[in-house]
C-alpha cells in the first residue's frame, strides 16, 4: 500500500497530512532508533499504518481515553490519536513507553502534529494506571502476561484491541488459566494470518 492508495480510505485530507508526517518523521528517527524494522519500511503503509488505524474502527463511539501500552514508535496509539482528532475530537491518548529515546520521538511527534496526547515515560507495571475505555499493545507480550497489563490501565467497563499472530488461540488458552474474560476474534485487514481480539470483562480468576 502506498500513500495514494490509503487515500482511498475515508479519512479527510488534513489526516492524510498529519498521517504522511508521521510516517516520514517515523522512518527520520528510525536511520538512528530502532522505531520500525528496516526490512518494513518500503511496505510501511500496510505493515505500520493499516495494520494499526483498523484497532480504531473497532473502538466504541466517543470513547473519552485511549491507553496505547509499550507504544514505542507509536503503533498503534499515534496513528489512532491522528485519526481520532477529526473524527472524536474529544477523546484523550495515553501512550506509555519506558525507553527514553522512544519516549522523545512520541513527546516530539505529538506536539509536531497537535494531537491530544500525553507521553508516560514508565515501565508498564510501574505507571500509574491510565483509567482508560481503550487499552491497545501491539507486539507486546504473551496474551497472559499481556492482559495483566490491560487489566492495571483499563476502566471499568472498558475494553482491550490486542493484534494477535497464528498462535493466538494457543495464548487464549494460556490467559485463561490465569484470568477471566470475554473475547470476539476480527480478522486483520494487513495480515491474513494475524487476528485482533478484542477482550471484555477481564479480571483475574481468584477475584
Amino acid at each position: 500500500m502506498k500513500p495514494e492508495e490509503w487515500r482511498a480510505v475515508d479519512v479527510s485530507r488534513e489526516t492524510q497530512v498529519r498521517l504522511e508526517a508521521y510516517v516520514q518523521a517515523l522512518l527520520k528517527w528510525s536511520q538512528t532508533i530502532n522505531l520500525v524494522a528496516k526490512s518494513t519500511h518500503s511496505d510501511i503503509w500496510n505493515r505500520h499504518i493499516l495494520d494499526s488505524a483498523q484497532l480504531f474502527t473497532h473502538a466504541p463511539p466517543k470513547f473519552r481515553r485511549w491507553c496505547d501500552m509499550g507504544s514505542g514508535g507509536g503503533l498503534p496509539g499515534m496513528v489512532v490519536a491522528i485519526l481520532s482528532k477529526e473524527q472524536n475530537p474529544d477523546a484523550s491518548f495515553t501512550l506509555i513507553e519506558s525507553d527514553a529515546r522512544k519516549a522523545a520521538f512520541l513527546a516530539t511527534i505529538s506536539r509536531d502534529l497537535d494531537l491530544p496526547v500525553t507521553v508516560r515515560r514508565a515501565r508498564l507495571e510501574e505507571a500509574d494506571p491510565a483509567n482508560a475505555d481503550i487499552v491497545s499493545a501491539r507486539a507486546l507480550a504473551p496474551l497472559p502476561l499481556l492482559l495483566s497489563y490491560c487489566h492495571r490501565h483499563m476502566a471499568a467497563g472498558g475494553i482491550a484491541l490486542l493484534p494477535k499472530g497464528r498462535n493466538h488461540a494457543q495464548e487464549v488458552e494460556a490467559a485463561q488459566q490465569s484470568w477471566h474474560f470475554d473475547y470476539v476474534t476480527r480478522p486483520s485487514q494487513a495480515d491474513p494470518d494475524s487476528t485482533i481480539l478484542i477482550v471484555r470483562d477481564l479480571r483475574p480468576l481468584d477475584i
